[in-house]
């Protein structure tokens, strides 16, 4: 772990910038090799991430995990964060149930997210699902359109996304695998770029960029 990154983990936990902070059990900041040419950004934690303050361990990280290490890679070979760093939930009848993170909150977030990644410097950020694609590529983007499709970033040499475990995890059945090809598919695709971006040293890379329809 870098110096400046476990000091930046250690004011994360005590943040209290949303209401989010007010129910958490553990921030859950981030896992794996700080110095990784590839950042796997989520959404943010759920309750098995939330108790055990590590992203991805629930049965969408198991999911994760499987998709990665087919893609012929661990998950201490690529660094994995959320961009809400809380478990965003409504409580009813002292029970917990999961939501999506606000605007509001994911902003909050972002004095944490911004630092991380800037720290870490990755070649490459492969957004896990539509809501950090659309944090950080751009707010109207469309996973069915857009996955997969390379796009200059602020915050990495290049950046692209790709569908989430707990969406496959819902799609899948005895003869659909949900999308699990694709998601193996694009980590491989953002590992070989990122590799290739790393030890080309370039600064601006060529980027295929997106045909949206109007």
């Amino acid at each position: 772990m870098l110096p400046a990154l476990d000091e930046l983990r250690a004011a994360a936990s005590g943040c209290t910038a949303c209401p989010l902070s007010e129910r958490r059990t553990n921030v859950v900041f981030g896992k794996g090799d700080p110095g990784s040419p590839l950042v796997l950004v989520g959404e943010g934690p759920g309750a098995d991430e939330d108790r055990t303050g590590i992203p991805f361990v629930g049965r969408a990280g198991q999911l994760l995990d499987k998709a990665i290490a087919e893609a012929g890679l661990t998950t201490e070979t690529v660094y994995i964060c959320n961009t809400v760093k809380c478990r965003a939930c409504d409580w009813r009848d002292g029970k917990a149930y999961n939501r999506p993170p606000s605007d509001e909150e994911t902003q909050a977030c972002r004095q944490w997210l911004l630092p991380q990644l800037s720290l870490i410097a990755p070649t490459m950020v492969l957004c896990i699902g539509a809501p950090s694609a659309r944090n950080l590529i751009r707010g109207d983007f469309k996973i069915t359109k857009e996955r997969g499709v390379v796009f200059p970033s602020a915050y990495a040499r290049a950046t692209m996304a790709t569908l989430h475990p707990a969406y496959i995890l819902r799609q899948s059945s005895a003869t659909h695998d949900g999308g699990f090809s694709l998601l193996v598919d694009d980590i491989a695709k953002a590992w070989q770029l990122a590799c290739e971006l790393r030890a080309a040293g370039k600064t601006t890379p060529k980027l295929s960029l997106p045909e949206v329809e109007a």
